[in-house]
């Protein structure tokens, strides 16, 4: 039997179930969506029922049909989520989304006891950001769900809560503690103090490549203890690399994370969405963000539009290095001249002045 490691990948959309082999190629994927739920204020969730089904079940089948066997397991999940446990180790709630709205009341008072909100902001390296500091989840159940609220006996964040149903082990590790929390002192590396001064008291971190054994259909396999996925894409590179670098990733958001700068944020930092993750060194990584792709795919269809085309027109189109050079040595904006409106779409622009679709592409690239 081939070995391998196996990685529960959860996003919100997509969980995956991955094997590599001991060259770290992937060789199974199994990809699948579970329809959301609602929590008990009727806003949508995941189902964390199915998903805490789906993980064991997913490892059994696999020891079961013989193929692979299984030496370690770990697990990598969004971040900004919080699962409750009672004192018999229990899960209290759903897994409450981050897109909910923090009522203000919850808020009232918060930040002025703490220098107000850029000095907490600065602090904890985390913009205000509602229920996306998932730290601020804690205060919002015990002043909205003080009922379920006083039940609570550990807190455990996502990644490690999966982790926690195979091995029954309550730990935290720093990369989930560090992602825009509001839980982690970035001056003093500590939990910060507003914890202390509400009573609250979460795992102590531990080593992130700590591992726990587990019996599965008769098999000891390895256990890791979980990491938050956009910290997971850093570790290859501090594995590999001895020289500085920054880590771009693309997509609907493109996330630029650099784990070399120490500078403290700054408030125009803060304004401008940039935040600091930590690594599994207990090092800040700054990070900045641009929603660059939504961008493209917003201002991509009325250009197609014009000129006739459908919508993913744009995926047809060569590269046209002298148009691109042209532009370099005329580099004035066309697109966005005013700056990036607040819905992203560009509607002052003329596309006539374009004699192809290729063209208004090239332009809007070079300029975004």
């Amino acid at each position: 039997m081939k070995e391998v490691i196996a990685i529960f990948d959860i996003g919100k959309t997509n969980k995956k179930f991955l094997l590599f082999d001991e060259q770290l190629q992937l060789v199974f994927q199994e990809e699948v969506q579970f329809e959301e739920l609602t929590d008990d204020d009727g806003f949508a969730c995941d189902d964390i029922a199915k998903l805490e089904a789906w993980i064991p079940q997913r490892l059994k089948e696999t020891i079961r049909a013989g193929q692979f066997r299984i030496k370690a397991i770990n697990f990598a999940t969004y971040g900004a989520s919080l699962v409750y446990l009672d004192a018999r180790g229990k899960r209290l709630t759903p897994v409450y989304n981050y897109l909910k709205t923090m009522p203000v009341v919850v808020m009232y008072g918060f930040y002025e006891q703490y220098g107000r909100v850029e000095a907490f902001c600065r602090e904890t390296a985390s913009p205000a950001m509602g229920m996306l500091n998932s730290g601020l989840q804690i205060r919002w159940l015990k002043a909205t769900k003080p009922a379920v609220f006083a039940k609570v006996s550990t807190i455990l964040h996502f990644p490690q809560y999966l982790s926690y149903c195979l091995t029954g082990s309550i730990v935290s590790e720093l990369t989930s503690i560090g992602c825009h929390t509001a839980l982690w002192d970035f001056d003093q590396q500590r939990y910060h103090r507003w914890l202390f001064d509400e009573g609250i008291q979460l795992p102590d971190p531990i080593p992130n490549d700590t591992l726990f054994e587990v019996q599965i259909e008769g098999q000891t396999i390895r256990a890791g203890i979980g990491i938050h996925d956009s910290s997971a894409s850093l570790v290859p590179y501090f594995r590999a690399s001895n020289e500085p670098f920054i880590l771009v990733s693309t997509g609907t958001w493109c996330i630029f994370m650099h784990p070399f700068n120490n500078e403290a944020l700054t408030t125009g930092q803060l304004r401008n969405d940039t935040l600091c993750y930590l690594s599994i060194q207990q090092q800040q990584v700054k990070a900045s963000r641009l929603f660059m792709g939504h961008i493209h795919d917003v201002n991509v269809p009325p250009m197609a539009n014009f000129f006739g085309l459908d919508d993913k027109a744009s995926r047809q189109v060569a590269v046209n290095e002298a148009l691109l050079k042209s532009y370099l040595q005329e580099p004035a904006m066309v697109f966005f001249r005013e700056g990036i409106p607040a819905d992203y779409l560009d509607e002052g622009i003329d596309y006539a002045q374009f004699e192809s679709f290729d063209e208004a592409y090239h332009r809007f690239m070079f300029d975004l």
